[in-house]
């Protein structure tokens, strides 16, 4: 069905009309099957004899995703289903203060490495690019050879990294949106949770994204699943690259870059540019694509804010290089050129104070 048209304003100032279509949605499930046919053995999978039922998550890290996530899989399937993995001094304060969700105590079980524990049957990691070498050691007790792992992580290289350190075939790949969850000292506030994008990384996992998506679906937590994750995980990095660069370079909330101004100017530039890079790279990102992002964000709360917002905030290093340090790199590799990100790398390290 043709959709209105929608006007947006382009950074230059002039505007573009063109119609406004959500990212489409995949609706069949997966079969059991490669190349057509029943198999038990299942190219780059576990194999068949190795799935099984999801029942048990562990959950790497208890920032603001990590805390939402835990808190649904809880609510909805038991606390004793869930584990959220981190270090011993975190763990201790945890305990001690407390972890909130809108509010809520969420009465986690902690798993830091000071004891035996079973494998889990799903582990999700929801760390900081730069903190996730050592969030792999910290879960590598309680990934079995039945266990899936999922990436919400920003960028699009957590799953090789995982692949690297777990083996391919217990890797999915996976990308977290509409989300708006924010950390208040020990309580995550958030009005959305959004969704998440799942599907196999290689073939032969199609039961294993069945499972995962059934276990999510168990949890409260929205999915889709998706066998165009690759196209996916590049939409949300074109997200990344504008929203989290722009509101933090502005000093805003998600308000800031939903009205008309240089702030969303320069998101909707910093977006079109890691459009071009992709398309140079066969990844057919489409201005659709950055309506559908533009659209999201109106319903975010204006006073939350992305992760590099926060960061900066707390005084913490950003996730700069997996943005504006993607498309700059990427964009040269492939000739095309990045000034705005170029501008945005540099203004952003230096508030860092790495400049």
């Amino acid at each position: 069905m043709r959709r209105s048209p929608t006007k947006r304003r382009k950074p230059d100032g002039n505007v573009r009309l063109f119609a406004r279509a959500s990212v489409p949605a995949r609706e069949k499930r997966a079969p059991l099957c490669y190349n057509g046919k029943i198999t038990t053995e299942r190219p780059g999978g576990r194999g068949m004899e190795d799935s099984m039922d999801i029942r048990t998550a562990a959950v790497v890290g208890a920032g603001a995703l990590g805390t939402m996530y835990g808190q649904q899989i809880g609510k909805a399937l038991g606390w004793d289903a869930v584990r959220i993995v981190t270090d011993p001094e975190r763990a201790a304060r945890y305990r001690k203060d407390g972890v909130l969700a809108n509010g809520e105590p969420c009465p986690f079980r902690y798993f830091d490495g000071t004891e035996a524990a079973e494998p889990a049957d799903l582990v999700l990691f929801a760390v900081k690019f730069g903190g996730l070498a050592g969030a792999m050691e910290e879960a590598a007790p309680l990934v079995g050879s039945h266990t899936v792992l999922l990436s919400v992580m920003n960028g699009v290289t957590s799953e090789d990294l995982l692949a690297e350190r777990f083996g391919a075939a217990h890797v999915l790949l996976c990308t977290a949106q509409g989300m708006d969850a924010t950390r208040h000292g020990n309580d995550t506030r958030f009005t959305h949770t959004g969704n998440l994008w799942i599907g196999p990384r290689q073939a032969g996992q199609e039961a294993d994204a069945e499972a995962a998506a059934d276990f999510l679906g168990r949890a409260g937590i929205a999915y889709e699943l998706a066998d165009d994750m690759k196209l996916r995980l590049w939409r949300k990095l074109m997200m990344n690259v504008g929203i989290n660069q722009a509101t933090a370079v502005f000093e805003t909330g998600y308000g800031g870059v939903k009205v008309p101004g240089e702030a969303r100017d320069v998101m909707i530039a910093a977006m079109e540019e890691t459009k071009a890079v992709a398309n140079a790279m066969d990844i057919p990102l489409t201005e659709e694509d950055i309506a559908y992002w533009l659209d999201l964000t109106e319903q975010f709360d204006d006073r939350g804010m992305p992760s590099m917002r926060q960061d900066l905030l707390a005084g913490r290093k950003t996730e700069l290089d997996l943005f504006a340090g993607t498309i700059r790199r990427l964009g040269a590799a492939h000739g095309v050129a990045t000034p705005v990100n170029d501008l945005l790398y540099r203004l952003i390290r230096k508030m860092e104070g790495s400049e």
